[in-house]
C-alpha cells in the first residue's frame, strides 16, 4: 500500500476546522482520487480546550507551530493562522527548513515575504501552495498556472473581497448609509478584527499582489498595489451610479502597461449588465483576459469554512499526488521586480463634488477641469441644501494623473464645501 501524506495543521479557526472535517468524513474518496490515504497526524492552535465540534483526540498536540513544522511525522505543514508574520512566518520557514512542503491561506504572508519564501522552497525541493489564499473556493491560481499557461495574460481583474461586495449590495438593496450597513456586517461577523483590512481594500490588496505576480511573471510587489477604500461611498453614489446604468465594486485590476505593472485595488463604476455588476452578497470573481481564451470568468464563494477549505485541500491532493510547480508558476531565482506604474489607461470617471450655491462656483470647477485637459461628458445637480449644492459629473475619458492635476485644483477653490470624490468607471 502507498505511504500515506502526512499533515500537520497549525490553526484551528474556521478554515482549520472545515479541513479536518472534510479529511475525516471523505478519507476514502481522497485516498482514491490521490493514490494515497490523506492523514492527519499533529495539530497546533492557541487554545486546546476550545470546543470546535470535530475530534482532535487522535492526533498529537503541539502549543508551538515552530515544533509542529519540524515534526517527523509530518510530510505537508499546513499553515492556516493568518498574519504576515509572526508564528506563521516562523513556522513557514522552518517548515522549509525542515524539507517539508507547505499549504497556506495566508494571503497577508505571502504578500509581504512571497518571493524570499519561494526562493527557500525552491531552493530546497520543496512547494508552497497557495489556493486558498485568493477568492476562497474559486481555483483561480490553478486556472493562471496550469489552464491559461499558453495564454500571455493582458489583464486581471476581479471582486476579492466578499465583505466589502455585501456592503456594497446590500447598500442598494436595501437602501441603507454606509455606516449603518458597515455595523451590520459587523454584527454578523463578517469583517476583520481590524476593519480597515476589509473596507479599505488591503485584504484585496493582498491578493491582487499575489495574481498579479503569477499572470505576469514578476516579483511580489504589495506596496506598488494602488489602495483605496469604500469608506468615502454614499447611498447617493450608489443610486447616481444605478441611474446611469452602473454598479459600484471594490474592484482590483492588474495589467503589464508600457510603463510597467498597474496594480490597483479601488472602487469603480461597471455596467449593471455586466458579470461584475451582476455581482451579490459576498459572492467573489475574477475575470482573466489572455491573448488566445479573450476573457474567462470565474464566480464562487469567497470566504467560509467549506470554500476556503476545499482550495486547501485541492492543494493537499496535488502534493500527494506528485504535481510539483514553482511557487508562483515559474522558478523565484528568474522573476524580476516589475516597475510599479499607476494607472494609464484613458477612462472616464465619475465626479461627485459639494459646492457653494452662489453665483461662478461652477464656472470656476470647469475652468480647472478644462486647464487640466478634463473635459465634461455629462452633469447633473441634484436638490441643494442650505450650506451645498451637490453636483455630479462623468468626464470623457481622460487619465488619472489629469484628474488628480484637477482635483488638487478643485481642493484650494474657495466653493468648494467637501472633497470630492472621484470614480473609475472601468470597462469590463
Amino acid at each position: 500500500m502507498t505511504d500515506p501524506l502526512r499533515l500537520g495543521i497549525a490553526g484551528l479557526g474556521t478554515v482549520g476546522t472545515g479541513t479536518v472535517r472534510i479529511i475525516r468524513q471523505k478519507a476514502n474518496l481522497l485516498a482514491a482520487r490521490a493514490g494515497r490515504p490523506i492523514e492527519i497526524t499533529a495539530v497546533s492552535a492557541r487554545s486546546r480546550d476550545k470546543d470546535r465540534g470535530v475530534n482532535l483526540s487522535g492526533y498529537a498536540w503541539e502549543d508551538d507551530p515552530v515544533a509542529l513544522a519540524q515534526r517527523d511525522d509530518v510530510d505537508v505543514f499546513v499553515e492556516l493562522m493568518g498574519g504576515s508574520d509572526g508564528p506563521a512566518k516562523a513556522a513557514t520557514e522552518a517548515a522549509i527548513a525542515a524539507g517539508k512542503d507547505v499549504v497556506t491561506a495566508n494571503k497577508a504572508l505571502l504578500a509581504h515575504h512571497g518571493h524570499a519564501l519561494a526562493l527557500a522552497a525552491e531552493a530546497a525541493g520543496r512547494v508552497i501552495r497557495f489556493e486558498a489564499a485568493v477568492a476562497g473556493g474559486i481555483p483561480v491560481i490553478k486556472a493562471l498556472t496550469e489552464g491559461l499557461a499558453g495564454n500571455d495574460i493582458t489583464r486581471v481583474m476581479g471582486v476579492m473581497n466578499g465583505t466589502c461586495n455585501y456592503i456594497l449590495t446590500r447598500m442598494q438593496s436595501a437602501g441603507l448609509p454606509y455606516a449603518e450597513v458597515f455595523e451590520e456586517a459587523n454584527q454578523l461577523g463578517y469583517l476583520e478584527a481590524d476593519p480597515t483590512l476589509d473596507v479599505g481594500g488591503i485584504d484585496a490588496g493582498h491578493k491582487l499582489s499575489l495574481l498579479a505576480a503569477i499572470a505576469f511573471g514578476t516579483q511580489v510587489d504589495f506596496d506598488a498595489v494602488e489602495l483605496e477604500g469604500i469608506e468615502k461611498i454614499t447611498i447617493e453614489d450608489i443610486h447616481h451610479a444605478a441611474d446611469m446604468g452602473y454598479r459600484i465594486k471594490l474592484l482590483g485590476v492588474c495589467q503589464m502597461t508600457g510603463r510597467g505593472l498597474e496594480q490597483r485595488m479601488s472602487p469603480c463604476l461597471v455596467p449593471d449588465n455586466s458579470p461584475l455588476g451582476q455581482l451579490e452578497g459576498g459572492t467573489n470573481m475574477c475575470v482573466l483576459e489572455g491573448d488566445n481564451v479573450e476573457q474567462i470568468v470565474l464566480r464562487g464563494p469567497g470566504a467560509g469554512m467549506g470554500p476556503t477549505a476545499s482550495a486547501v485541500m485541492g492543494d493537499v491532493m496535488d502534493i500527494a499526488r506528485g504535481f510539483r510547480m514553482p511557487v508562483f508558476g515559474q522558478p523565484a531565482t528568474g522573476l524580476e521586480r516589475a516597475k510599479p506604474a499607476r494607472a494609464v489607461t484613458p477612462a472616464p470617471y465619475y465626479l461627485r463634488l459639494a459646492l457653494e450655491d452662489k453665483p461662478g462656483a461652477m464656472a470656476k470647477v470647469a475652468a480647472v477641469l478644462g486647464e487640466a485637459g478634463v473635459s465634461i461628458d455629462r452633469m447633473r445637480q441634484y436638490q441643494h441644501n442650505e450650506s451645498a449644492a451637490p453636483v455630479l459629473m462623468v468626464t470623457h475619458k481622460t487619465t488619472r494623473a489629469a484628474l488628480d492635476i484637477a482635483l488638487a485644483a478643485m481642493s484650494r477653490l474657495d466653493v468648494m464645501t467637501a472633497e470630492p470624490v472621484a470614480l473609475r468607471i472601468e470597462s469590463v
